[in-house]
């Protein structure tokens, strides 16, 4: 009963999720170790759930392992210049073969349809081509890279047009000139660029470790393209492959793209547990603060009810009917958080007395613990400061240790608003807390 319970309770928790990402495009890259170590089969089940779910896909893969393993074969020279592949006519060859066995993989994965297994039923659409334009990188360090390219141009036309399609789009790590030329491009700037090209929603990469660190020892959650800058600014702390995708998800997210992932390939399941938990499992990459603090707008009262309705219930808040949220909405201070509404706090003037109270500040069980709290209080601090109040006072019957320390010191009722006198709840007994500003 208890995991049927937590099943229903996570499932109502993705709803929301599900909404946002009908419709829109996500750019998926992984390395060619995914599909060598058979970490492609579930990562098919999870591809499939996304395209059921309406979400539009372009795949990029990488061939690396595949064309080492090759090279090695033949005896042919393995050459790098900083990370990048001397792609001479033997290397060419391993990586046309390799691109062409790890796509035709991928295909019959995503073809599967066995019964009693995630597959069953699906019919997925595989469209693969000549999308993307390539071109030379030339000479790099007095070393001529010969066939290793770069991306000159994506098709996002014909791209769209199989989306539009229900296909789901498979690009190899493989580039073409207008000459005929054939190009060795990596993965990670074939996906940057189609993500660009097509203004992505999501740009999604697969990597070795768990994601970005973080100080504390763990991996950090969510990072704009500031802190990210200054995370790179400390490269040598880094380890190789979140040094070598996280300037990619800069440059994707400083061209349109709105959001950047780096999740880890050794955990199954973590594109699901990415998209669809709030804390996700990798990092996250945004052009701006995920959290944005502001005015509430009557749009934003169904998102308050919802945070302030359990507190009502447990006596926590006095209870407000939609009507008179609506007429009061104006006073209201919001804090949004990917678009879900994680807090508020409310702000009323007594401005005969120089006083306001401090009402209705809420924030979402699954956001506590963030210091939102303390940013809706010191917002409307700085509100009543700006308005000319010398005081800001606030009604609590469970909180009043939290308010004590930050500066608010208890009160008899005898000390508020006149106004507010008259309306005090002797039943209820709040305590009275005061802060001067």
């Amino acid at each position: 009963m208890k995991d049927t319970t937590d099943f229903v309770h996570w499932f109502r928790s993705a709803a929301p999720y599900i909404h946002a990402f009908r419709g829109k495009t996500f750019v998926v890259g992984f390395g060619g170790e995914l599909v060598a170590e058979g970490g492609f089969v579930q990562l098919a089940h999870d591809v499939n759930l996304l395209n059921s779910l309406g979400v539009r896909l372009v795949l990029v893969h990488g061939v690396r392992p595949q064309v080492e393993a090759r090279l090695t074969e033949n005896g042919s020279a393995i050459r790098y210049v900083n990370g990048l592949r001397v792609t001479d006519d033997a290397a060419l060859a391993c990586v046309k073969e390799a691109a062409g066995t790890v796509r035709v993989e991928i295909e019959a994965l995503l073809s599967l349809g066995i019964a009693n297994t995630p597959m069953a039923g699906a019919d997925i659409r595989v469209a693969s081509g000549n999308f993307v334009t390539a071109q030379p990188l030339g000479v790099r360090d007095g070393v001529d890279l010969l066939h290793t390219g770069e991306v000159r141009k994506i098709d996002a036309a014909a791209i769209r047009r199989r989306l539009d399609q229900n296909d789901i789009v498979l690009l190899s790590p493989i580039g073409y000139s207008p000459t005929g030329e054939i190009f060795n491009l990596s993965l990670e700037d074939v996906a940057t660029q189609a993500a660009i090209e097509l203004a992505a929603d999501k740009l999604i990469f697969f990597i070795d470790t768990e994601g970005v660190p973080a100080e504390d020892g763990g991996i950090a959650n969510a990072l704009t393209v500031r802190e990210v800058r200054e995370v790179l600014a400390k490269a040598e702390a880094l380890p190789e492959d979140v040094g070598y995708y996280l300037p990619c998800a800069v440059t994707a997210c400083t061209q349109g793209v709105k959001r950047a992932h780096l999740i880890s390939r050794h955990r199954d399941g973590a594109l699901l547990s990415e998209l669809f938990t709030r804390e996700g499992v990798g990092t996250l990459v945004t052009p701006m603060p995920l959290e944005t603090l502001r005015p509430a707008s009557i749009d934003d009262v169904g998102g308050i009810l919802g945070l302030i309705e359990p507190l009502e219930r447990e006596g926590i808040l006095v209870r407000r009917s939609r009507e008179l949220l609506e007429m009061e909405v104006e006073r209201f201070l919001v804090l949004e958080s990917d678009g879900v509404i994680a807090g508020c706090a409310a702000l009323y003037p007594f401005p005969e007395e120089d006083a306001a109270e401090l009402a209705c500040l809420a924030v979402s069980r699954e956001y506590r613990g963030r210091g939102f709290g303390e940013r809706l209080l010191a917002e409307a601090e700085k509100q009543g400061r700006r308005a000319g109040f010398k005081r800001v006072f606030v009604l609590t019957t469970r909180t009043e240790h939290w308010f004590e320390e930050r500066g608010f010191v208890e009160r008899g009722p005898e000390h508020l608003p006149t106004a507010k006198q008259a309306l005090y709840n002797y039943e209820r007994r709040s305590k009275v807390l005061e802060k001067p500003l």
